[in-house]
């Protein structure tokens, strides 16, 4: 998807020269299968929409051991910069899961623009309300549900997503052992 139809989907930014407007702030750059687009603690002050392709976020222990807080498909808008950063600094490290396409604007630029424009301002924080309600759900997810309902709610959330992010990382986000979340698959599937 381009950049100006994504961003003319949203109600606040639905008038084209307002959308166009705001489109002609971001940049857009393609990142192959595996690049790292943020590493968890660089410098970070960059906000993401994922256009095409899927994006995974997670975070690293001292020992090296990965666990992934997101997976994320294109079109949609990536964890916004406040609530994925630190001083600055990225808390999470970002990977392509497939060949992606991104649009990324400052967030100093973002800023400027949100206190300018109305449109623009209700279009990030939508955003930002969105991004807050789907970690809200997951956090809920993972500690009030067992192995076999949190795979029911991921797939009843993002129906694609077993077919898309390796199982590895779909056992990550789920909070199991991929052992584990191939064998509640196998039961599932004979039910």
């Amino acid at each position: 998807m381009d950049l100006l139809t994504f961003l003319m989907q949203s109600p606040p930014l639905a008038e084209k020269c307002t959308a166009q407007d705001f489109a002609a702030n971001w940049a857009v750059q393609h990142f192959l299968k595996g690049a790292q687009i943020v590493g968890q603690d660089d410098q970070s002050n960059t906000e993401f929409i994922i256009l095409d392709g899927c994006l995974i976020s997670q975070i690293s222990d001292a020992d090296g051991t990965e666990v992934c807080v997101s997976m994320s498909d294109g079109a949609s808008i990536l964890t916004p910069h406040i609530a994925r950063t630190r001083n600055g600094r990225s808390l999470v490290s970002i990977e392509a899961a497939t060949n992606v396409t991104v649009a990324h604007i400052d967030t100093k630029v973002l800023t400027d623009l949100m206190i300018a424009s109305k449109p623009v301002r209700n279009w990030a924080n939508d955003a930002l309300r969105e991004e807050l309600a789907r970690k809200a759900d997951r956090e809920w997810c993972l500690t009030a549900l067992g192995g076999a309902d949190r795979l029911t709610c991921l797939r009843d959330r993002y129906p694609d997503y077993e077919d898309i992010f390796t199982h590895a990382i779909i056992a990550s986000f789920l909070g199991m052992t991929p052992v584990t979340l191939s064998r509640l698959r196998r039961d599932s599937d004979q039910k």
